[in-house]
């Protein structure tokens, strides 16, 4: 049975990679990939997701471009993490495919009125996009199967300020309304939050690419070294190989500068594996708030575990996971979609 879905993103390394596990996921129904600035502005967001479509050979997916600017905060964008063009050093050849003439916001709300309780929202980058259509929409939370959001860090450490997490970071004020309008609910429809206190242990590392390139029949072996002259491109024959160790390959370098190893936190793809597969984390409710005022701390995202506000929990937030059978999963469907490509 295939699960139909809406990927909002700000396209992006890791985001890229989550694109890439959805087109090889046969589960993954999507209606639509619809694009916020973060990583980058929107629009290169854009081309970026219709260059990883083309590349693969995607069906015509709708690629609409949504909120180009937060609801309130300056935009932040990050090509020191990603790359001027948010795909670290790969190069992909501009796309034919053009962007959808639907604003985002109408991509979210006319599927989910067209399919009530069917639809799945996936959310890796600032939620903006999501707020603009529950302002337009405000039974959204009602009409969505669920939503899994990449976002937020509680019991952990912030990689934008020192509490806060980049996504909330760059537009706080969505964030807020979106945990706000999923306050109430059952259960059953609060968000699946994935914050930095899971996805920071989500770490690819090289042997995670040598072994996605092997198992894609590409060659030859797709090597990562830690002492390779920084942007060594690949020769991998396989193009999706090449592409994507390219862009990897940028994340490592900036993690390592960063004194966080020669690896690449792989927030967006355990994200979207959570969107198909719950049972892959093992979650708590929790009661979460978005912090807007706090002089130091603007964009910290609270959760109450106790009930101590007096309020029911408005989100489910996931605590474990077990890294490894991700990347066992994570490599199988991506290197069946790679064996596909014969350019």
């Amino acid at each position: 049975m295939t699960q139909p879905l809406v990927f909002d993103v700000d396209t992006g390394i890791d985001d890229s990679l989550a694109l890439l596990y959805l087109l090889a996921s046969p589960e993954a129904e999507i209606l639509g990939i619809t694009c916020t600035s973060g990583n980058v502005p929107a629009r290169q967001v854009a081309i970026n997701n219709l260059a990883w479509l083309e590349l693969c050979g995607a069906p015509d997916i709708e690629v609409a471009l949504g909120s180009e600017v937060p609801i309130l905060a300056p935009l932040m964008t990050t090509e020191e993490t990603h790359g001027l063009q948010g795909i670290g050093h790969a190069v992909l050849d501009a796309p034919a495919r053009n962007i959808s003439e639907r604003h985002a916001t109408q991509v979210w709300i006319e599927n989910a009125r067209a399919r009530p309780g069917e639809v799945i929202g996936l959310v890796t980058g600032p939620l903006t996009n999501l707020a603009l259509a529950l302002r337009i929409e405000p039974e959204l939370p009602r009409l969505l199967k669920r939503i899994v959001i990449m976002g937020g860090a509680f019991n952990h450490a912030g990689n934008t300020l020192p509490t806060t997490e980049w996504n909330i970071a760059v537009d706080p004020e969505s964030a807020k309304i979106v945990f706000d309008a999923f306050s109430g609910l059952p259960s059953d429809r609060r968000p699946i939050v994935c914050a930095l206190d899971v996805t920071e242990f989500i770490e690819m590392k090289p042997h995670h690419i040598e072994r996605l390139a092997k198992e894609s029949l590409s060659s030859p072996a797709e090597i990562i070294a830690e002492d390779d002259l920084y942007g060594t491109r690949s020769q991998a024959s396989n193009p999706l190989i090449r592409h994507l160790s390219d862009a990897v390959r940028f994340y490592m370098e900036f993690h390592k500068a960063h004194d966080q190893g020669f690896l690449a936190h792989m927030h967006d793809p355990f994200a979207a594996a959570i969107a198909l597969h719950p049972e892959l984390g093992q979650s708590r409710p929790a009661t979460v708030d978005v912090e807007l005022a706090g002089t130091l701390t603007r964009g910290q995202t609270v959760a109450d575990w106790r009930g101590m506000w007096g309020r029911e929990p408005n989100a489910d937030v996931v605590v474990s996971t077990d890294p490894e059978a991700f990347f066992d999963h994570l490599i199988e469907r991506v290197s069946s979609l790679a064996r596909t490509l014969t350019r």
